[in-house]
């Protein structure tokens, strides 16, 4: 008997849905920071033992579209909804029970097995949990509800143990070996924006999109030339920073991962390009994979 399935994890932004994903895959493949919109595709992290296949996903923060970049990333979070085997709706113990409600109504009508994580408990204290616990209770019944601390491995193991008890008999749907159905050049992309997630304040890090040119890869080293796409001129000017300074050290803190990430030296180009309202564009958010297949 093998058992195979989709664990789709949705919930609003900085419920801490990355660091859950990274915690039961095993691995870093989803980029964290504390900043809302991190996340911007749906990332698959697959687990394999040999009676079991576990495909999770990652998907964007749940919110009221205001560009169509934002459209696309609620499209991204909806369909996870649709494929779920087991669907875990994250929350944490500060956001209020009813935020997205929109989006909330489409879970309360899911027909699969739906695990709602309160992440965040080591913030709270006993008496405060129970309330929240009550709340979600009325709010999603047909929930198992499993707090938990993901920053902190807490009660991580019990939410697996659900999973696996809840996947359905199937064939894998992935090869045996496959740890994601994305390629490298997706994840050399993501850590180059982590770090200007990480680097820049307010505006640029969402106007920011980054797109690998050349990925050259040999035994020992890898060779990659990026592009930094932003919105404005301005933009670009802050990006680069004085003499370049500012480009150098996101490009020093990339390749760093970057060369954890591949176990390869690793030798990074980058540059920055302007395309005006990118976040609006068809074809440029078709051309970055901002659609589903």
């Amino acid at each position: 008997m093998h058992k195979s399935g989709f664990v789709n994890i949705v919930g609003n932004p900085n419920v801490g849905k990355s660091t859950l994903m990274n915690v039961l895959v095993g691995e870093k493949l989803s980029i964290i920071t504390s900043k809302a919109q991190t996340t911007r595709h749906r990332i698959m992290g697959i687990v394999n033992t040999a009676e079991m296949q576990i495909v999770y996903s990652d998907t964007p923060g749940v919110l009221r579209p205001n560009y169509k970049l934002q459209e696309n990333m609620l499209t991204f979070s909806e369909s996870a909804l649709g494929d779920a085997d087991v669907l875990i709706y994250a929350t944490d113990v500060v956001e209020t029970v009813d935020k997205n409600d929109f989006f909330l109504k489409k879970v309360q009508a899911l027909t699969s097995p739906v695990l709602l994580a309160i992440n965040k408990i080591d913030l709270s204290n006993q008496k405060e949990l129970e309330r929240i616990v009550a709340g979600w209770q009325t709010i999603v019944p047909q929930a198992e509800i499993i707090p938990l601390s993901a920053t902190h491995s807490f009660n991580t193991d019990y939410l697996q143990k659900r999973i696996k008890e809840l996947l359905p008999e199937s064939p894998p749907y992935f090869e045996k070996d496959a740890m994601t159905d994305r390629p490298a050049r997706f994840f050399v992309t993501e850590i180059i924006r982590e770090k200007i997630l990480l680097y820049y304040q307010k505006e640029i890090p969402y106007s920011v999109e980054v797109v690998v040119e050349s990925f050259n890869e040999s035994e020992q080293t890898i060779h990659i030339r990026s592009v930094i796409i932003v919105e404005r001129e301005t933009q670009k000017g802050i990006l680069i920073g004085d003499r370049g300074q500012a480009l150098k050290k996101v490009g020093s803190m990339a390749r760093k991962d970057m060369e954890k990430f591949f176990e390869k030296k690793v030798f990074l180009e980058l540059f920055v390009k302007v395309e005006k309202d990118w976040r609006n564009r068809d074809n440029l958010l078709k051309r970055f994979g901002y659609t589903l297949e």
